[in-house]
């Protein structure tokens, strides 16, 4: 007797394995682009000049984490050469997975998170003390991580430093300039300004920071979106790099100059997507695996408003994007009135936390086409 495949079971057969993963991009203290959890491996694209050739080597090695979390975040260490990640194993997310960018080695560091929740937080790492900063449900911690490039046998601690001076409710973007961690788009502050908290003298400044284009009109908006922070060579990072999360520009703070530049938005729109920043280059990793970049030049504002967001091809040639979509995709634009007085048009450690939108998993498959595929042959039986 002939017996018909149930339409469930031809749909089983149909769907491939899905493969859930929360990638990560950051850079060595050398700037190779490196990107972890991505089609399951992680890859070196080199250094800058060498991103749109190529194939990216594969640099996957034992140890690593599973980069299975709902919001993977990692952040360089420049003094010791070590990328440290967070929320990478869904079954442990307070742990701390520590990359020895030198030695190409993984070690995991146990964490205690006390009252901090490793599920609801925006955090920088500072580029001197190397201790990270993050805020978590209204209350500012800290996690020491010393020196280390591999993880020891005692288990550090997140440490409640002070509750934020901000209303329940408020989904923190974090960035990192000068030892000072700057908070946007906090409830009641201006358009194109900043609460501050110094770090080396750990309290939060009583008023806002403004960060206007230099031709003194209001720049970025207050809205929810993603930051990354510029290196330097050596010293602690002077700017910081903020894309809302509709894509519509990328905004450039100054913290020496009080001053904010615009550049083109990402070309692909997407809330959900990651950034890491260079000395001379800023990198989404966009929701389908995707990256691409835009060059970055501190202080020459005439080159930085004509450049433009390129594919990072190096890492496409090994591990192509997904089908499924990142969101509306078009040219980014320079806002007009950005640039200096003159005229219109502009002339890692960052923070990594939860956006308001689900940033978690890429799906490796498309299901929609694999249920048509199962219809298909389910006609065919039939």
């Amino acid at each position: 007797m002939l017996r018909l495949p149930t339409l469930v079971s031809l749909l089983l057969l149909a769907v491939p394995k899905a493969v859930f993963s929360s990638p990560c991009v950051a850079f060595d203290a050398s700037f190779n682009l490196l990107t972890f959890g991505l089609n399951g491996k992680d890859w070196n694209a080199g250094q800058q000049g060498s991103w749109t050739s190529g194939s990216a080597s594969d640099i996957t090695t034992t140890g690593r984490p599973p980069f299975d979390g709902t919001n993977t975040t990692c952040y360089l260490s420049q003094f010791y050469n070590a990328i440290y990640f967070m929320n990478a194993d869904k079954s442990n997310p307070s742990d701390v997975h520590i990359y020895n960018a030198g030695g190409q080695s993984w070690s995991t560091q146990t964490v205690s998170s006390s009252t901090f929740d490793p599920s609801s937080f925006d955090a920088i790492l500072d580029h001197d003390t190397n201790v990270f900063y993050a805020l978590s449900k209204g209350t500012l911690f800290f996690l020491d991580m010393g020196s280390m490039t591999t993880a020891n046998s005692t288990a550090l601690s997140w440490v409640d430093v002070a509750a934020a001076p901000y209303p329940t409710g408020y989904t923190p973007v974090m960035a990192l300039a000068q030892n000072h961690i700057h908070f946007l788009d906090v409830p009641g502050a201006a358009a194109g300004s900043a609460d501050i908290f110094v770090i080396h003298f750990s309290y939060f400044q009583p008023t806002a920071q403004t960060y206007n284009f230099a031709n003194g009109s209001t720049s970025f908006p207050s809205t929810y979106g993603k930051t990354a922070s510029f290196f330097q060579s050596s010293g602690v990072q002077q700017e910081f790099a903020f894309i809302p999360d509709d894509g519509s520009a990328t905004y450039v703070i100054n913290v020496e100059t009080n001053t904010t530049t615009a550049l083109a938005g990402p070309t692909t729109k997407d809330a959900a997507a990651s950034y890491a920043a260079s000395i001379s280059a800023l990198v989404q990793l966009d929701s389908t695996g995707a990256l691409s970049y835009i060059p970055y030049t501190e202080g020459d504002e005439s080159t930085d408003a004509q450049a433009s967001w390129t594919g990072v091809s190096k890492i496409a040639a090994v591990a192509p994007a997904s089908k499924s979509s990142a969101g509306s995709s078009s040219t980014g634009s320079v806002p007009k009135g950005s640039g200096t007085s003159g005229g219109a048009g502009a002339s890692s450690t960052g923070s990594a936390g939860a956006s308001k939108s689900n940033t978690g998993s890429m799906v490796g498959a498309s299901y929609q086409g694999c249920v048509g595929a199962a219809l298909a042959v389910l006609a065919c039986v039939l």
